[in-house]
């Protein structure tokens, strides 16, 4: 099948390559001209035959919405876009509305894979109607992992962005428990060789995982991480995370606090630990550190 692609960065230019790869044609997109087969969204629509598919792979808010919007007004009645970035679901819904009201489809996807995926596939999770997401399937399977397994079809339009950012709740809360194992393992005198440690869990243990490799990959290239500064920045999806289980009262205290961690380490010198250190010295006479 033809497909237009908008934005080719990290991810959308290996997607375009994988996607090619399949024997699909790509036009793609983007704001920088070294990597973009048109100049133009019009240029875009213009080489796609009807009805077309557009997959926008541009960050989420603003830019989305700009691109959705210049979309609504090129393509036509039976043609579909797919949002591909990591959009909040509920500016889905607002999408959705606003391209049926022109007679065009509207699928959210939320895509899991990295800088790996070219080579691995894409974990896929999509929303939207059957017969929209029917249009999309080929680009949809040459993009998922080689297997039976790697995409859903995950309900209504919102639900795949909605699968995608609790995805990424779960990866916030996996990765900071390995980040305080690995920390205590460092700690302490007795464990001389905490990447060794590290390498032993990749096989037969019930911890094993992707990002444990990932861990190990880390620590090879820098033993100690001391290369590193300790911040770590969020993409929104963690804080949306949170938001949805306070709206559905669900408790999510794990992936909660692993929010909260991420946003201690931008704090040089934290001003609630002042308080707790002034605190412990008030009512115990615990020792305080000056400046």
């Amino acid at each position: 099948m033809e497909l237009g692609l908008v934005g080719l960065g990290k991810m959308g230019g290996n997607m375009r390559e994988r996607i090619r790869r399949a024997g699909h044609t790509v036009v793609g997109y983007d704001r920088n001209p070294d990597v973009a087969d048109v100049h133009s969204l019009e240029e875009l629509v213009g080489k796609l035959s009807a009805p077309r598919v557009v997959w926008v792979m541009v960050p989420a808010g603003e830019p989305t919405q700009s691109t959705v919007d210049q979309l609504a007004e090129l393509l036509e009645p039976g043609d579909v876009v797919v949002d591909g970035g990591n959009s909040r679901w509920t500016d889905d819904e607002k999408h959705a509305g606003e391209l049926a009201a022109k007679g065009i489809g509207f699928v959210d996807c939320g895509v899991s894979g990295g800088v790996w995926g070219l080579e691995n596939g894409y974990a896929l999770m999509y929303g939207g109607e059957a017969e929209h997401v029917a249009r999309v399937q080929p680009v949809f399977d040459a993009l998922k992992p080689e297997g039976d397994f790697g995409s859903v079809h995950a309900g209504k339009v919102g639900a795949g962005h909605f699968a995608k950012m609790v995805h990424n709740g779960i990866e916030y809360a996996m990765m900071q428990a390995y980040a305080e194992g690995w920390e205590l393992l460092e700690k302490v005198d007795s464990v001389t060789d905490v990447r060794e440690v590290f390498r032993s869990w990749q096989e037969g243990t019930v911890i094993r995982s992707w990002l444990l490799d990932l861990a190990v990959n880390a620590l090879d290239e820098d033993e100690h991480l001391d290369d590193l500064r300790g911040y770590a920045q969020d993409s929104g999806e963690g804080r949306w995370t949170v938001e949805a289980a306070i709206d559905n009262a669900v408790p999510l205290p794990a992936i909660t606090a692993s929010l909260f961690a991420r946003f201690a380490s931008r704090q040089e010198d934290s001003p609630q630990m002042k308080m707790i250190a002034a605190l412990r010295n008030q009512f115990g006479g615990h020792a305080v550190e000056k400046k």
